[in-house]
């Protein structure tokens, strides 16, 4: 499944001003590269933690809906095979009286008298039949109610989950190949074709790096525009703001997960509204 993010958040500047939120992949890492923040023994097992906890939460919903579901079955089961053994136990009775009534209604002319109490202890049991297999179904329907009721209430912390794991190794990936911030960040750029002052807002432990690449990422954008490289400490490590005359582009990785979450929290909504209206 793909889901294209348009984020919906804009701030006005004039009548002609937006901003918006970019979205972007990663590139393929260039040739040379050297990394700048190597991942840490901490980081790495961090990680790893979290993915554990992840396939942990989602085997524990699992089994627990699978025991309801066994339990269910053999309830079922079990509710079935007493039903079968009454129904068999009652008719070797009622043939047993059956012989000794026909024989009873011979002898005394009501014959009709005994065939239709005959139909009606008939219709009893089958009533008793059915209501066995209700029962039956009842529980089997909420066993698995309640297996769609686990994982619904696991979605919600497992999209903030995997939200973490997928910033943590953004972060390695792009602390391990700088040069895919250059391509992210030309990326960027090239949306604002715009003439006039373009400023590139960076996290300040990157600004060195950013600046010394000014000449490549002055190809991504108008040659009539001037590009200005600020550090901006409301970015963090990696990812950038552009602000232009006509509006900002958001491009910080934060803000991108954000929009993901965000995403994803609203599929799973309308998922178990869809699943409560079928």
């Amino acid at each position: 499944m793909s889901r294209v993010i348009k984020p919906q958040f804009y701030i006005t500047l004039d009548d002609r001003k937006e901003i918006n939120v970019a979205s972007y992949s990663l590139p393929h890492p260039a040739q040379h590269e050297t990394p700048l923040q190597p991942v840490s023994d901490e980081e790495e097992a961090e990680l790893r933690e979290l993915l554990r906890m992840k396939d942990r939460i989602l085997q524990d919903a699992e089994n627990v809906a699978e025991e309801q579901i066994r339990q269910a079955l053999e309830e079922a089961a079990g509710l079935r095979a007493a039903a079968q053994q009454e129904i068999e136990g009652w008719w070797e009775e009622r043939r047993s009286q059956d012989r000794e009534a026909a024989e009873e209604a011979r002898q005394s002319g009501f014959q009709q008298g005994f065939q239709a109490g005959q139909e009606q202890a008939e219709v009893k049991v089958l009533e008793q039949y059915d209501q066995l297999l209700g029962d039956a179904r009842t529980v089997l329907e909420q066993a698995y109610d309640l297996k769609r009721q686990i994982i619904q209430e696991s979605e919600p912390f497992l999209v903030e989950l995997a939200t973490a794991i997928a910033g943590k190794i953004i972060q390695r990936e792009l602390s391990s190949n700088p040069q895919w911030v250059i391509e992210m960040t030309k990326g960027v750029l090239a949306r604002k074709r715009e003439k006039g002052t373009v400023t590139l807002c960076v996290s300040p432990k990157q600004f060195a790096y950013i600046r010394d690449a000014r000449d490549e990422l002055k190809l991504s954008v108008d040659s009539q525009a001037e590009l200005e490289i600020l550090p901006d400490s409301t970015i963090d490590d990696f990812g950038c703001v552009v602000r232009t005359a006509f509006g900002s582009i958001d491009a910080r990785v934060d803000t991108q997960l954000k929009e993901i979450k965000l995403a994803l929290q609203q599929l799973s909504m309308e998922t178990a509204e869809g699943e409560e209206e079928a």
